[in-house]
């Protein structure tokens, strides 16, 4: 990628959560734990649906999509957190830079694609019973996931090939913990009009627009189960779909709390914290709020580990070990 002619900046300076050295080292194992919790549920989610012939059904084949997603999303970020912490650095290249952006926004667009996918397998599971099987085919499937990549990494592209084309001539500082697209363009020396255009035109479109098909497949879906008779057969759906409920509110509500506030408190110290909910404490409790309000997973989960600790207990023990012929 080339860069402006007029650019002297080969690096910006990530000012981070807090400028004591004390509180860094905290954030640091707050960081780590985070990251290492969100990452190892979402494998553990993986591991437990690719095993498990009974979740081999569109709502998983979405989740273990969104999980994989998750896992990426918390790899843009938080090690080079960790990384500056560690070195007593704050900077970033400009290539790492503008590539963690590109990653950013790659993932972020697909988690928004990924839970309306879900959404809507929802809403024809509950809504439309008799033709779910014959419209969410796995082919269907497959086709929303490429789609959703496709048109992830073309914004992501997009919104980097405009970054490009700015000068970047004096400030270098950062006042986040990673490249945020916002904070970049305040730094540059260019004309940023097209480029905060274009971020507002796409948060809708990629933003807004999905949103208002979450909420549609959302009040059908509660019209639906409260027609239920049953009070088991309620309880029944609220608890498969609560799940996705609560991780759905999570994301946007966090999200648009981020990016719709005012300029002043996201390049705050508080809108640093707020973009540490959205980005990192949220993807980290996705794979606990799936798991534990959703009784096919626990079971998945308990299947993984019953077997990892009988193949555990068959390699450290003699007697359980398979005899030769």
């Amino acid at each position: 990628m080339l860069r402006g002619n007029q650019t002297s900046v080969s690096e910006f300076l990530l000012l981070g959560l807090s400028d004591r050295a004390e509180q860094q080292q905290l954030l640091s194992v707050l960081f780590l734990w985070m990251y290492l919790l969100g990452v190892l549920g979402s494998l553990f989610i993986i591991l437990a649906i690719g095993s498990d012939p009974h979740l081999h059904t569109p709502m998983y084949f979405f989740l273990s999509n969104l999980s994989l997603v998750d896992v990426c999303f918390l790899s843009t970020t938080v090690p080079k957190v960790l990384a500056n912490v560690q070195t007593h650095s704050k900077s970033i290249s400009y290539t790492g830079c503008l590539a963690q952006m590109y990653f950013f926004i790659l993932f972020i667009s697909l988690d928004n694609f990924l839970l309306t996918g879900m959404a809507y397998d929802r809403y024809m599971a509950i809504c439309h019973p008799l033709h779910y099987t014959t419209i969410m085919s796995p082919r269907l499937c497959a086709q929303m996931i490429v789609v959703s990549w496709i048109v992830s990494s073309l914004d992501a592209l997009l919104n980097i090939l405009m970054v490009v084309r700015l000068s970047f001539c004096a400030g270098n500082e950062i006042h986040h913990f990673f490249c945020d697209l916002n904070q970049v363009l305040k730094l540059s020396c260019t004309d940023t009009f097209f480029n905060e255009v274009l971020v507002y035109v796409i948060l809708v479109a990629l933003g807004v627009v999905p949103l208002t098909g979450l909420l549609f497949s959302c009040r059908h879906i509660i019209s639906t189960v409260l027609k239920i008779p049953s009070a088991g057969g309620r309880y029944k759906v609220f608890s498969t779909c609560g799940s996705h409920l609560s991780v759905v509110s999570l994301f946007y509500g966090t999200g648009f709390g981020v990016y719709f506030s005012p300029r002043s408190t996201q390049a705050s110290r508080q809108g640093s914290i707020a973009s540490v909910m959205y980005m990192v404490v949220t993807t980290m409790l996705n794979p606990f709020i799936y798991s534990l309000k959703n009784k096919d997973m626990k079971r998945a989960l308990r299947n993984v580990f019953c077997r990892k600790t009988l193949l555990m207990k068959s390699v450290t023990s003699p007697q359980l070990r398979p005899k030769p012929y």
